[in-house]
């Protein structure tokens, strides 16, 4: 008897012990997603469309926030936020204002704040992903802590998460915002209060982010929540009270919107909200519900091939929590991409965590139990390692052809990964895996090509300095080019396509093409410059009766 109980007590010093060293681990996978977000290639010129929209709101954000400072203006004046001095009714201000807080020493000066500084907040609030994702596995299945380390790993290690989660954009903080929910919601089977707050902080979160987002998000993790039948009656009293009281802050806003702007402030909701990208079709989008279908295919390596066994597990699994809190998640968020009409590849990033979710606990399986007893596809996953292997072998022969360098770590991760793994040795095979990958990750996020985006149009950069050193006391506007913000941002002045002919008037044009022909003008060119971006000067012609 005592002997039973001396080896029962070891067992549980050893999952103790097993668990600090998983739990510090989350925290180095915390380190290594703030590395990649937040270090290298930051400094990239903001892309149209969003990047340039968000770094002017916050911009006069952070403006309106100096004149409060100085009791010129009153803090209204900071809640409603303004694009070029307009109302602005695109999105809440909540990430913009975070921003408006850093950029007070450049805004305060007169100077334009660098693309790094305004990129930022939403690279830090979008690493959070990575801890929420264990938090929640963990939550999800305590006695298997590596599980949890796993689907960390994976979210580090999703190109997409991590490259969309460093722009100057709002997907990256309303993934993270989601988990907090989710999250919350696992911790309220045993503190509904506690759990309920948080839960409701998260939801204001999204309210002052994404608001129409909160529904789909919020509404999930109730129904699972239903579905685990743990919560009494006074306890579901208690979780919905307290999530009500989380969610006063983004309510407070919309009614305070409403107050201010009246019916303006509900094209949050309608016009620009969920309406738009659901039944307006959008540059792009011609592929409809294929275009996140094949951004989960081109983004999900290495962690691919498990996705399928995951489900299939999580299927199998859908009468426990452990099964059906992964599953529910990813045909959730899936039920709200899929039927967008607009498409855009950052709308997919919703579907990212649930991804992580569903193949960690199937990535610890593949270290702690080779045999894979019970798991669907059993037999073609004792493979997969080879597979691995084979993979990391082509990337390694195809980097030099590709001029590609930045392949090689994670070359060199696929096929000492899978070596290991195939040979019985699964923790030097998973950490080899991982820290390949993250360290191509590293190196491409270092370059000008993790967004590739900018190569879709011209530069602005010239064309921006062609602006600052146009007459100010003239009209300019965009000659045969469509409004593009960056240029504005970059510039400091708003151009708009031309559309008025009254009075001198100065055009950019981008194509080196005649000059511009304007009724009652005779147009001349004022400057050239790099790129092919040109500056007209376009006069009145004298009046002839």
């Amino acid at each position: 008897m005592h002997n039973s109980s001396l080896t029962k007590q070891k067992a549980c010093d050893l999952i103790q012990k097993r668990c600090c060293c998983v739990q510090s681990g989350n925290w180095l996978l915390w380190l290594g997603a703030l590395l990649l977000l937040l270090l290298p290639g930051l400094d990239l010129p903001l892309r149209d469309w969003d990047e340039g929209i968000v770094a002017r709101v916050a911009l006069e954000s952070s403006q309106a926030l100096s004149q409060v400072l100085q009791s010129q203006k009153s803090i209204s004046s900071l809640l409603l936020p303004s694009y070029w001095g307009a109302p602005y009714l695109n999105k809440p201000p909540g990430l913009h204002l975070l921003i408006s807080v850093v950029m007070q020493p450049w805004s305060s000066s007169g100077l334009l704040p660098p693309p790094w500084l305004v990129r930022f907040i939403p690279a830090l609030l979008a690493s959070a992903v990575v801890p929420l994702a264990a938090a929640i596995t963990r939550q999800l299945r305590p006695q298997q802590p590596l599980a949890a380390f796993c689907s960390a790993a994976i979210c580090l290690t999703l190109l997409p998460l991590m490259r969309h989660g460093r722009l100057a954009m709002l997907d990256g903080a309303l993934v993270s915002a989601s988990a907090l929910i989710w999250w919350q919601l696992l911790r309220a089977k045993q503190r509904p209060l506690q759990g309920g707050i948080w839960a409701g902080f998260g939801g204001s979160a999204i309210l002052l982010l994404k608001a129409p987002s909160l529904i789909p998000v919020l509404g999930a993790g109730l129904l699972l929540l239903a579905l685990d039948r743990v919560l009494s009656r006074r306890s579901w009293l208690l979780l919905l009270s307290a999530i009500a009281l989380g969610l006063l802050p983004g309510i407070c806003w919309h009614l305070f919107h409403y107050w201010a702007r009246g019916d303006q402030a509900l094209w949050l909701w309608g016009g620009d909200g969920a309406s738009r990208v659901l039944l307006q079709a959008g540059e792009g989008s011609d592929l409809g519900w294929r275009i996140p279908v094949l951004e989960v295919l081109e983004g999900g390596w290495p962690w691919l091939p498990l996705w399928p066994f995951a489900m299939a597990w999580a299927f199998q699994q859908r009468n426990i929590p452990e099964g059906r809190w992964p599953l529910g998640l990813q045909l959730a968020m899936a039920a709200i991409v899929l039927p967008l009409r607009t498409q855009l590849p950052w709308y997919s990033h919703n579907l990212w965590l649930p991804f992580a979710l569903l193949c960690g606990p199937l990535l610890a399986q593949l270290i702690t139990n080779p045999s894979l007893k019970g798991i669907p596809g059993a037999a073609f996953l004792k493979k997969l390692p080879w597979f691995w292997f084979l993979l990391g072998g082509l990337l390694l022969a195809a980097a030099p052809i590709s001029s590609y360098w930045f392949v090689l770590p994670a070359a060199f991760g696929l096929l000492l990964g899978g070596w290991f793994l195939s040979h019985k040795q699964p923790w030097p095979g998973v950490l080899l895996l991982v820290s390949g990958w993250w360290l191509s990750l590293l190196l491409l996020l270092q370059g000008p090509l993790w967004l590739w985006e900018l190569a879709e149009q011209a530069p602005v950069a010239t064309g921006a300095a062609l602006v600052k050193g146009a007459d100010p006391r003239k009209a300019i506007a965009l000659w045969q080019l469509e409004e593009r913000p960056s240029l504005s941002w970059q510039s400091q002045r708003r151009l708009l396509p031309q559309n008025s002919t009254a009075g001198p008037l100065q055009l950019l044009s981008q194509d080196l093409g005649p000059a511009p022909e304007l009724a009652g003008h005779s147009c001349k060119l004022s400057r050239n410059g790099e790129d092919n971006w040109q500056l007209w000067l376009c006069k009145p012609l004298p009046h002839t009766p």
